[in-house]
């Protein structure tokens, strides 16, 4: 899977670093204004200069083919630099390498990216306490399970991660749009944070599950708990990370790396507790 994986970001991943010219910079001479944009809505109502026709339709404007408002699309083709370099020219590198390592640090500064690394973290680690302890619960008696009867139990988590993936982003988006609706249209991150909390109800249940079944040596009813942790390892941070990448979209992969370095920080300490 990973050398699949390794296949496809050389061969198939986009050029995203590209930047390329305004096709109306090139026409024009210059950065397109709003008022060349509100002078070609005039001429497409119209047929000439004029005044503005708002009783035309605007459903015209999108109905124009994906050729003719992209002038690049069937005329591109793979170039030696993009087969065989090693890395895309840049004519800052230094200051490109230097702001991808800063900004996910700067972003740590920001409230809303912090609440989403710590999410994410603290959703993990519960996931965490269970790899880290049910080997030393199950191996003993009354369980006396083999390791791969150990392995087994995990399959609780695949079948909670698959509900919490299937039920997540659907009960994300219908929230949010809901609420959008009642804000008259206008969409916020933050209204996709209520979707958070029947996974964190969740969240709860398992832990007491999990803790409850261990003191006391549960039988089939251990692996509701480890259920419920599938579920909301799946969840959470897939919301969270959402909510941050809606409030900073430009740096959104800065954000990623910002919650990755946080929650695998927070999981090795997390490691040395529970196993010293």
């Amino acid at each position: 899977m990973l050398a699949l994986v390794t296949v496809m970001l050389i061969f198939g991943f986009p050029e995203t670093k590209w930047h390329r010219l305004d096709q109306n910079k090139l026409d024009e001479g210059g950065p397109p204004t709003a008022a060349s944009y509100v002078e070609k809505f005039r001429i497409h109502n119209n047929g000439s200069s004029g005044d503005l026709n708002t009783d035309s339709n605007p459903e015209d404007l999108a109905h124009s083919s994906t050729e003719s408002r992209d002038h690049y699309l069937g005329k591109g083709y793979p170039s030696k630099s993009q087969l065989f370099g090693f890395y895309q020219p840049n004519p800052h590198p230094f200051k490109s390498i230097l702001l991808d390592v800063w900004i996910p640090w700067k972003l740590f500064a920001f409230p809303i990216v912090e609440f989403a690394a710590f999410v994410v973290s603290w959703s993990c680690s519960s996931f965490l306490t269970l790899n880290l302890t049910q080997s030393e619960v199950f191996a003993h008696s009354p369980y006396e399970f083999s390791p791969v009867a150990v392995g087994f139990t995990n399959f609780a988590v695949l079948v909670g991660a698959v509900i919490g993936l299937a039920t997540a982003g659907p009960l994300s988006d219908w929230i949010s749009m809901q609420l959008t609706i009642r804000n008259g249209g206008v969409r916020e991150p933050e209204m996709r944070l209520p979707s958070m909390i029947p996974y964190v109800l969740i969240m709860m249940l398992g832990n007491f599950v999990v803790a409850f079944g261990y003191e006391h040596r549960w039988s089939w009813k251990i692996i509701i708990g480890y259920t419920c942790a599938g579920i909301q390892v799946a969840a959470l941070p897939a919301i969270t990370s959402t909510y941050a990448v809606d409030s900073y979209k430009p740096v959104s992969g800065s954000i990623f790396v910002a919650i990755t370095v946080n929650k695998n920080v927070w999981g090795y300490g997390f490691s040395k507790f529970i196993t010293p």
